[in-house]
């Protein structure tokens, strides 16, 4: 059966989860799927959003669909890739209006994890994939799973910015509370959907200003020329 690593307070808020029915279910398969199909991301990497940003830490959650489907671009971080390979279209989109909203020079790499240990949790609506097949992996489990993690953190006290990019994000909209927490909703930053309402939504100044709000610390949205000075 599939090891879940959790190493912060995840780990203790997730645990009647993680050791659910359906949670073992999903593992088992996944551990088969690992061993018989090629998989993004990689086991170790499986839960980096959570590892690299902690419950009490978060301040902001970028939601996305499933993971990169292509080989070594995967590593757990929604929309981030990992160093050394080239941005994919949606993350070059991204950068396209983080650059308009608040004026960050487009770094060459693709890795968010600058963003990760800030604060942002960058978690996927389904967190595996199977090589070459988007979508694959849905209806397994792990939309139960993620529902709880933005369940979590809709409890909390602390306001926390909800980024939901795209229809799969925007479902999760039904399970947060809109009077405590931010949402932001747009369409999904791919080349198929950018130009619906993605660009121009400048989701990064206004999770700043939100953040300045309510006292909290802004974001840092400028990446760092080269992601190897940035890693855990």
């Amino acid at each position: 059966m599939l090891t879940i690593t959790l190493t912060n307070d995840w780990s203790k808020r997730l645990e009647p989860e993680l050791s659910a029915p359906y949670m073992l279910k999903l593992r088992s398969v996944l551990e088969q799927k690992y061993r018989s199909e090629t998989v993004y991301p990689c086991k170790e990497d499986l839960f980096n959003a959570l590892n690299y940003t902690s419950y009490d830490q978060t301040k902001v959650v970028i939601l996305g669909q499933d993971p990169y489907h292509g080989p070594k671009q995967a590593h757990g971080l929604s929309f981030s890739v990992q160093p050394g390979i080239k941005p994919p279209p949606s993350l070059k989109n991204i950068y396209k209006e983080l650059r308009e909203d608040i004026g960050c020079p487009v770094p060459e790499h693709g890795c968010l994890e600058h963003w990760a240990k800030q604060g942002v949790l960058l978690l996927n609506t389904v967190l595996t994939v199977e090589e070459g097949q988007p979508g694959s992996h849905q209806g397994l489990g792990w939309e139960r799973l993620t529902d709880a993690i933005i369940g979590a953190l809709n409890d909390r006290e602390r306001p926390v910015v909800f980024i939901l990019w795209g229809k799969h994000a925007e479902q999760k909209a039904s399970v947060i509370d809109s009077n405590k927490h931010h949402i932001m909703i747009s369409p999904h930053p791919s080349p198929f959907a950018a130009r619906k309402g993605f660009f121009g939504s400048k989701p990064f100044s206004r999770t700043n200003a939100f953040l300045d709000s309510i006292g909290s610390g802004p974001i840092d949205w400028c990446l760092p020329v080269s992601p190897s000075s940035d890693r855990l």
